[in-house]
């Protein structure tokens, strides 16, 4: 019953899902008004401490921050209790598993250098944040794996077939059928 009353709201939200869109716990998904989020067909998101025996920190959270941004979750995706956050764009590709609490994050949340890191502050009590906070769009390519607790970082681009180790933290360009751990992650082997 909370399954179908929730997807009520996510389409009241503008969510887009498909068929077969199945919730095990209750995720927290917020689609930010002039943003997107779609979902495709048969997806599976784990957001309860007993969906995932890995051990689950928190519910999957699924948020676009700002008009503009987009995340697309292809089909037959399988999602345990990760962050998936978009200031510009995140591009999932189909049956790609992304394991208990992975964070996929396409910006820094915040500036590196102090003086803007306090422009930003001034301008948030503002009311606007502008293009201080810097995003680059993330794509992860079809048939991929992401590892428990791995980290995606801004700009990321995983080619098909790609694993990527636990605890791992991503950067950069990785082509098909490699192996990808470490921190920072590199390709330890190709598939």
């Amino acid at each position: 019953m909370i399954s179908f009353v929730y997807k009520i709201l996510l389409k009241i939200m503008g969510v887009q899902y498909g068929k077969r869109f199945r919730l095990k716990g209750v995720p927290v998904i917020y689609n930010k008004k002039g943003a997107s989020v779609r979902i495709g067909d048969n997806c599976t998101i784990k957001s309860s401490f007993l969906s995932n025996l890995v051990g689950l920190y928190a519910r999957t959270i699924i948020l676009t921050r700002i008009p503009g941004a987009s995340i697309e979750i292809g089909d037959n995706v399988g999602i345990s209790g990760a962050t998936i956050y978009a200031r510009s764009r995140i591009s999932i590709g189909d049956h790609t598993n992304i394991g208990g609490n992975v964070k996929i994050l396409d910006n820094d949340f915040h500036p590196i250098n102090a003086e803007e890191r306090i422009r930003l502050l001034q301008n948030v009590r503002g009311g606007e944040t502008g293009d201080l906070i810097p995003a680059k769009e993330i794509y992860i390519g079809q048939n991929c794996f992401l590892g428990c607790n791995s980290i995606i970082l801004k700009g990321t681009v995983l080619g098909n077939n790609c694993v990527v180790g636990a605890g791992a933290v991503v950067c950069g360009r990785f082509e098909d059928d490699c192996v990808i751990a470490g921190n920072p992650a590199r390709i330890i082997r190709k598939l």
